[in-house]
């Protein structure tokens, strides 16, 4: 009998070997500094808008910052592919708090929405090389626990960031919001940076630099027919149809974005994402559609209880820590799954919408609150259980030397059904919206309505994933007992 090697002693709090402790704790600290960004700017941004104005262009301001990662999620994807994710992960961090900067200090509305669109860049190298980290680092049985831990890392911004960001909106200035949460990025580079120096990533350089240039200026295709079909969109919305050469421009410049977008977002993804062919292309596409359901009603949830309801910015806030806090219980749930994992993409989209729906009947003011929090803590339980399976799923069908380009697609997908989810609600609301009755609920019940469309036809793009070929990822590893240990 010959002698074992010592064993790689396990952290006790997240099961991964010691080795790869560094990285896991590193990686936590990004998302971590992500989720308060995330967090803290949704709840001052209705602040934003009283001091600043441009309250038609509010939801402008959310999709501009998944545009611009659209851009950044295409080139980081064969960026990494060809030399490793460490410089996009750098310049994806400098970017966010370029952005970060910008916003702070800006005097008018439309600087703002410039910022956020640097920090969304930023954003887009970042998320790619995180998940390329994770691909090449952590064995396939663990990439869900893995993922489940990213999702824990939103609850403590969760916390606290809606009540922070709330005192300081209301008792300081909101500007603060932005410009504090730059400490908390250069903390989380400082810490992950030496982490990732001896990642050994999968054949450096299998990309093709040809490739990697069509696919940069097809994502610059794709980020400027989106910009400006939004930008488009929210214009006409705000100042309404008519027959005016400026119409009659903004019409045709929507339509003219409408068809470079569709035209180059195929091209991005595998073949057969917009068909929902089964499989792989469904699963890109499940997360597109329930992300644009999702993002799109968050991104107006603080607004609609802040004006109908009266609450303060950090009250209101409230609902995206619940949110949050379900996000990351689905996330630890779809871990433990002893099924199909395809099938958590049917159950997530199907939750979603029955939640994403039921805004629409919860929003009314002699509801109370506390039922409203509840029905978006469901929501949150659908993302995460879904948005983790998707990670996992298409690392998982991944070859080494294509993580970077189908984390990419991903991305892309997550990002453009943020952008659209954004959009619609944005247009719905300066369409509808009357500016002498600021706090009708009407207009935030069709913004639910639209919305939950997306969620459904989530549903259908699930049960087309679960039509492709099965994984062995629904069940526990063969090395594993049921705690996750590997046994000997």
């Amino acid at each position: 009998m010959t002698d074992r090697p010592a064993p790689n002693t396990a952290d006790p709090a997240t099961g991964e070997p010691a080795s790869l402790r560094p990285l896991t704790i590193g990686i936590i600290s990004i998302i971590t500094c992500a989720a308060f960004e995330a967090m803290a700017v949704t709840t001052a941004m209705p602040a934003v808008v009283e001091e600043l104005g441009g309250v038609s262009g509010y939801g402008l301001a959310f999709s501009m910052y998944l545009t611009a990662s659209l851009l950044g999620t295409v080139i980081a994807g064969t960026w990494c592919d060809r030399v490793g994710p460490r410089p996009a992960l750098a310049v994806g961090l400098m970017l966010m708090i370029a952005g970060l900067l910008v916003s702070g200090a800006a005097g008018e509305f439309w600087q703002v929405t410039a910022g956020r669109a640097v920090s969304g860049l930023g954003g887009g190298f970042m998320v790619v090389a995180v998940y390329v980290i994770i691909g090449g680092a952590y064995p396939q049985h663990r990439q869900p626990v893995i993922f489940g831990w990213l999702s824990a890392a939103w609850v403590l911004p969760s916390l606290i960031g809606p009540a922070v960001a709330g005192y300081l909106a209301e008792e300081v200035t909101w500007r603060w919001v932005f410009l504090g949460v730059v400490p908390i990025v250069l903390a989380a580079f400082v810490m992950v940076w030496p982490k990732t120096a001896s990642l050994a990533i999968p054949e450096p350089g299998a990309g093709n630099r040809g490739d990697g240039r069509r696919r940069s200026l097809t994502g610059m295709g794709l980020a400027g027919g989106v910009l400006a079909a939004q930008f488009a969109i929210n214009r006409l919305a705000a100042q309404g149809l008519g027959d005016t050469v400026g119409s009659v421009a903004l019409m045709l410049l929507a339509a003219a974005g409408v068809a470079a977008a569709a035209l180059t977002f195929p091209r991005l993804l595998p073949k057969g994402t917009v068909r929902l062919a089964p499989g792989l292309p469904s699963i890109i596409a499940t997360r597109g559609l329930v992300t644009a359901a999702f993002f799109g009603a968050e991104a107006f949830l603080p607004l609609m209880l802040v004006t109908s309801r009266g609450m303060d910015a950090a009250t209101a806030g409230l609902t995206l820590s619940a949110g949050a806090l379900g996000w990351s219980a689905g996330a630890f749930v779809q871990a433990r799954v002893t099924f199909r994992r395809q099938w958590l993409l049917v159950i997530g989209a199907s939750v979603l919408s029955i939640s994403v729906g039921g805004l629409a009947l919860v929003s009314v003011p002699m509801v109370p609150f506390w039922v409203l929090v509840l029905v978006w803590t469901l929501a949150g339980f659908a993302m995460g259980m879904t948005l983790s399976s998707t990670s996992v799923l298409v690392l998982k069908l991944s070859p080494a030397q294509e993580r970077g380009k189908n984390s990419s697609s991903l991305q892309l997908s997550d990002q453009l059904g943020g952008v659209v989810g954004s959009t619609i609600a944005g247009g719905l609301f300066a369409l509808l919206r009357d500016p002498s009755n600021p706090g009708q609920v009407g207009v935030f019940v069709a913004i639910w309505l639209a919305l939950c469309l997306f969620a459904v036809a989530g549903i259908v793009a699930g049960s087309r994933a679960v039509l492709g070929s099965s994984d062995e990822l629904a069940s526990p590893h063969p090395d594993t007992d049921r705690h996750g240990k590997v046994s000997s």
